[in-house]
């Protein structure tokens, strides 16, 4: 071929200047682009063959090399794919942004598909000038007759073209490595960023080092014809296996057939951990994982892991990697990737992906929201059959995945809807229960008279209302009242005393009506801190109810959530108020009599602590042991926990706000005591510590607070020995 000078067919002189600057974010993108480009050549070649369009020798091997030349500052691609005759490399290369990929789609579109052809912008070549001074091309085309071509190029606008010397079907590339990028031309930097973009293309890819002296020692068997033999190595014994001293081999750094690949039922156990442990150099097993793998209506597989967290000391941060035809892309990206799964680990190849032409961001496409739907419902899918199916695995992972879940739930309205069925909580005896389930607890009925009181205690506690219900009978008889009146239909039930029992009514038959289940039935009951609310736990325990163990961060946000997706149901920390399963059983004089003393005891509260805004109820809690406790509004300690998610200065976040309110057992010898010994020389001391100790149920009492409480509790232990 005649020798030719020209000008490469672009629209600006500084198309260069650009390409090294914007073309890519990161210039050892270079490197993907020139080793992608080869793969392309070959995975061309393979399919003329198979159309009969050319001749594959018996013993070709497809292989991609690269050569680092420190010494000469060169950095060398090498495949033995379709190469290309004068007139493509005029094409092709002299034309920017003309795509090779997208001209042979073209011709071939009737005989073959687009699988595999990685290449599809035209640019990926230029990359090379990033890091490059000059690039020179050699080339043999496959075509019968076809000359080797020479090209060359300084990174200006014009370029170099004659006959070349290759002899063999291909492309040589050659990069002259700038001053700046002298790093690539090292063995251990090409290999890291091959590893990088390149560990599953689907051509084998070689890494060798020019004029190297090292060697490697194998067994004479195995022995290739392109190994370059320096010794045999002497035997110690007639027994030994004879060995040999070779040139150092080209090492292979890809797996041309990845785990993803491969379909769901090929793979073993210990393939996919290997999997794991490779790419993500976790050496901690993940839980189970989730293989995705579908051709219609778009082609994407891949492997979803769900790893074990710590959460006290790790943060809860993954890496989904992107790959394009094996090809890898970038991690991360949250177009493809719903939000909440960046959260796990795995690997995501969908050659569909519309990316822009650095291959390295994606274009905006309302395709990709179908495929991040597509890996939503699938992961959805896998966590839900695995609740149905294998419900002991699923409990056994549920503190570890549930971060991922709830966030993903309130990130992903379709994975709310298709996972809330299946979100689990664990009550207080460590048992799993999903939403319906914990629905379902809360219709039994409350059992009376859970309060862990002695046989004796309940005998005592019965003689003594027989009684005052004698006396009052007595009293009622002398003032000529009825003993018996018809009761209407909605009479009210009435004690043994002949009062109305605070709360209940009769049906027409005579019999108790129940509270409305449509209102106990939703509300479900949770728990923030074991330890800081035993006290409540205990009491639950005691009147044979249930709640939940919300402990993590996500946990409230989450269960606003469910309230707002769910018509009815309510979430209530078990601190929040005093059921009527906790208090006994009062008539309405006992009840008016209670609010009498909780006026007055108020007052003496409120005096003691100098809290003029402290709101006092006075209770008969079942439990005696119980002197006093706090209770905070579920509203308004939402209210204040969001104030602190904000950290809103200057705002109290401690108790005393609006929603507080300090609970005292008439039940208790102490609270009967400051009500009998008003100005006692004790009582202000008892007040403040029924208050400090109802506080410690709830939270821990600030620095200046709890000083006093321990100086307090030494001054009455020592009233103690006195």
């Amino acid at each position: 071929m005649a020798a030719k000078h020209g000008n490469l067919s672009i629209n600006s002189d500084n198309i260069f200047p650009i390409i090294k600057k914007w073309l890519y974010s990161d210039h050892d993108i270079f490197m993907r682009e020139m080793i992608s480009n080869g793969c392309d050549a070959i995975t061309k070649r393979k399919k003329l063959e198979m159309m009969g369009e050319c001749v594959l020798a018996d013993d070709y091997k497809a292989k991609i090399e690269v050569v680092v030349n420190p010494e000469e500052k060169t950095l060398k691609f090498i495949d033995n794919g379709i190469g290309m005759t004068a007139d493509e490399v005029e094409e092709y290369i002299n034309q920017i942004a003309f795509s090779g990929a997208t001209d042979f789609f073209e011709k071939y579109k009737d005989k073959t598909n687009e699988d595999q052809i990685i290449g599809h912008f035209g640019l990926g070549f230029y990359s090379a000038f990033m890091v490059a001074d000059q690039v020179h091309i050699d080339t043999l085309s496959y075509k019968e007759g076809a000359e080797p071509v020479h090209w060359e190029c300084d990174g200006g606008t014009e370029f170099d073209m004659e006959e070349g010397s290759r002899t063999e079907v291909g492309t040589e590339i050659t990069l002259y490595i700038n001053e700046d990028c002298l790093e690539f031309c090292n063995e251990y930097k090409a290999r890291e960023v091959i590893k990088k973009y390149c560990s599953f293309m689907p051509t084998e890819i070689y890494l060798s080092k020019a004029n190297t002296t090292e060697t490697q020692i194998i067994k004479a068997e195995e022995k290739l014809d392109t190994d370059t033999v320096i010794e045999e190595i002497k035997k110690e014994k007639e027994e030994d296996e004879q060995k040999l001293k070779i040139a150092k081999r080209p090492e292979l750094l890809n797996e041309t057939t990845p785990l993803w690949a491969k379909h769901p039922n090929e793979c073993t156990k210990e393939e996919y951990l290997e999997f794991y442990r490779k790419v993500f150099q976790d050496y901690k097993e993940p839980l189970f994982w989730i293989h995705l793998n579908m051709d219609y209506p778009f082609n994407l597989k891949g492997i979803l892991y769900f790893p074990k967290i710590n959460m006290e000391y790790e943060s809860i941060e993954g890496t989904i990697k992107l790959y394009n035809n094996q090809v890898f892309i970038a991690d991360n990206i949250k177009e493809v990737i719903p939000e909440f799964l960046l959260l796990l680990k795995g690997v995501i190849d969908c050659p569909d992906l519309p990316l822009n032409v650095s291959r390295s961001a994606l274009q905006n496409d309302g395709f990709v929201k179908k495929i991040s739907d597509y890996i939503s419902k699938k992961v959805a899918d896998k966590l839900s059959g695995m609740c149905k199916t294998e419900k002991e695995e699923y409990d056994k992972y549920w503190d570890d995945i549930s971060p991922f879940i709830k966030f993903g739930c309130l990130k992903d309205d379709k994975f709310c809807e298709k996972m809330t069925d299946y979100i689990l909580f664990k009550n207080l005896e460590g048992k799993y229960l999903t939403l319906p389930e914990c629905l379902e607890v809360n219709k039994t009925d409350v059992e009376e008279n859970a309060d862990g009181e002695s046989s004796q205690e309940k005998a005592e506690e019965g003689a003594a209302t027989e009684a005052e219900a004698v006396t009052e009978t007595e009293a009622s008889t002398e003032k000529g009242a009825s003993a018996e009146t018809e009761a209407p239909a909605e009479a009210e039930a009435l004690d043994a005393d002949g009062s109305t029992v605070e709360g209940e009514v009769l049906d027409a038959d005579g019999n108790p009506v129940e509270e409305e289940e449509e209102t106990k039935e939703k509300v479900i009951y949770y728990v923030t801190d074991e330890q800081q609310q035993s006290q409540y736990i205990n009491m639950f325990k005691a009147a044979k109810m249930d709640a939940v163990i919300l402990t993590h961060n996500i946990d409230q946000p989450f269960i606003s959530q469910l309230e707002a997706k769910n018509e009815g149901i309510k979430f209530q920390r078990i601190d929040a108020d005093l059921t009527d399963s906790f208090k006994a059983k009062t008539s309405k004089k006992a009840a008016k009599e209670m609010e009498e003393q909780a006026e007055e005891i108020a007052k003496i509260m409120k005096k003691a602590l100098k809290k003029d805004n402290l709101t006092v109820k006075v209770e008969k809690l079942k439990n005696k042991k119980i002197s006093s406790m706090i209770t905070v509004s579920e509203e308004s300690r939402r209210m204040q926990d969001m104030m602190k998610m904000y950290a809103m200065n200057g705002m109290d976040m401690g108790f005393g706000q609006e929603g507080e309110t300090l609970v005292l057992n008439a039940n208790h010898p102490l609270v009967q005591y400051v009500l009998e010994n008003k100005d006692g020389d004790n009582v202000k001391m008892i007040c403040e510590q029924l208050y400090d100790l109802a506080l410690l149920q709830n939270a821990p009492l600030k620095p200046e607070a709890m000083t006093k409480f321990i100086t307090r509790s030494n001054d009455i232990m020592m009233m103690l020995t006195k």
